[in-house]
């Protein structure tokens, strides 16, 4: 055998050696599922999320599975959970935490953690964003990920017109800036939907207001509705008052163009939304378009409180392996570090969930930067107040089918197919409906 023989033998071993090698390493990684909610252009930042995590390791691979909506990953989950196919991660909105917890169909976030080797500063999440997950004892089951709540938009080059500078502060001026804006020729000054999230839910929350009783279910399962005897009745009065008038108009999916795209495009010129709709505004709105965000406004004389968290957490379910809960603590060890925190907040708009991660971005200039200016004010909305009994959220069951209830009230009154009042208390004794059954699935569960 000659050296250029023997040289190629040895070469062909070692290429053969490198082909065998690859499966097997590929192989070694555990491999685990996570389901989310999220759709149109978040999911594609969720994705970009996956890959990052892949990439940024060997032990695992992540494979996420969008689900259409937020109502579909909690009931798809809870199907795959009884016929033993469940994923290991599942991003669950605000309005299912409750089903989730109850079910105890989940690994407790401290445990899974710590039986992971991980030491997490737990104290480090905001309150306002960990109250909402936690339990009574303020112990978090789930892991708050895409975090948000509500801000008022509003176009600064229609607001210039009428010689104002600033957005509204309580909902007296935006009656009278609606009413300048229409006088200047806006056919559109406040674009409005049926969303009972920013519509009931921050406006009680920053009011003080119960949705309902035991603290809005935190301190049991016979809490009973009561939004039809609060604030919430005279404010949905003066949005049906000002939709009469023109000066509020209906913008919905159904109707061709939602509260978004109608204030980006410069159709209407106030909204409010969520702060996750900051990134997507500086997208669809014209370069030489200004606007800006403010807090939600104030009915006035009120004493502001905290507004409520919204978004989705994820919450890790029982039936694993070993293996992949491994997994799944990297990776939501991996979604917590600093780097993914200010990547996440840059290409989606959603808020940081901890102090640490603020303030990381906050001295790094984030905030100064012209595109991302003002989703500190979502923070600023999250942290204004300690939380109250009242402000620090929502425990109830069956809430995702209680929201539609309201959102169906809320379509008939504006339609003037039923008075405000007579609307809201039919929604409130379906909503009751909705609470007694979920009572009776769960009789002698008791709250965490």
């Amino acid at each position: 055998m000659t050296v250029v023989t023997k040289l190629s033998a040895a070469a062909f071993a070692l290429a053969a050696a490198a082909v065998s090698a690859q499966p097997a390493q590929a192989a070694e990684r555990t491999k685990f599922e996570f389901w989310y909610g999220l759709t149109g252009d978040l999911e594609q930042r969720v994705q970009d999320t996956c890959k990052r995590f892949n990439d940024s390791q060997v032990d695992f691979e992540i494979t996420c599975v969008g689900q259409g909506g937020y109502p579909n990953a909690v009931q798809n989950a809870i199907a795959a959970y009884r016929a033993q196919k469940q994923p290991t991660v599942v991003q669950v909105f605000d309005a299912g935490t409750l089903d989730l917890m109850l079910s105890g169909a989940y690994v407790p976030a401290r445990k899974l953690m710590a039986d992971n080797g991980y030491d997490i500063k737990w104290d480090d999440y905001f309150g306002g964003i960990a109250n909402y997950y936690a339990t009574s004892k303020g112990e978090l089951m789930s892991f708050p990920y895409n975090s948000s709540t509500a801000l008022f938009y509003w176009n600064k080059d229609a607001f210039a017109k009428i010689g104002r500078d600033k957005g509204p502060e309580t909902w007296e001026d935006v009656e009278q800036i609606a009413r300048q804006l229409k006088a200047a020729g806006y056919d559109c000054p406040l674009a409005f939907n049926f969303d009972p999230w920013p519509t009931l839910e921050q406006f009680s929350a920053i009011h003080n207001q119960p949705i309902a009783s035991k603290n809005n279910g935190y301190d049991g399962l016979d809490a009973e509705l009561v939004f039809n005897k609060t604030k919430f009745v005279d404010h949905v009065a003066f949005i049906k008052k000002m939709y009469d008038e023109g000066l509020f108009v209906l913008k919905t999916k159904e109707g061709g163009q939602d509260v978004v795209p109608a204030f980006a495009s410069g159709t209407c010129q106030m909204t409010q939304s969520s702060v996750a709709d900051h990134g997507t505004i500086g997208k669809l709105a014209a370069p030489d378009m200004h606007w800006d965000v403010v807090k939600l406004p104030v009915w006035a004389g009120t004493e502001r409180k905290n507004s409520l968290v919204g978004g989705a957490s994820l919450w890790v379910l029982a039936g694993k392996s070993e293996g992949e809960y491994k997994g799944a603590a990297a990776f939501l060890n991996f979604l917590a570090q600093p780097s993914s925190v200010e990547w996440w907040s840059t290409v989606t708009g959603y808020i940081p969930v901890t102090n640490s991660g603020f303030q990381a971005m906050k001295a790094a200039g984030f905030y100064d930067k012209a595109p991302y200016k003002g989703r500190e004010l979502a923070i600023e909305s999250l942290t204004f107040t300690p939380t109250t009994p009242v402000s620090r959220g929502i425990r109830l069951g069956g809430y995702i089918q209680i929201r539609k209830e309201v959102q169906d009230a809320l379509q008939a009154i504006i339609a003037g197919k039923v008075s405000v009042q007579d609307g809201l208390d039919q929604a409130v004794e379906r909503g009751n409906a909705i609470l007694r059954r979920f009572e009776k699935t769960y009789s002698g569960k008791q709250l965490l």
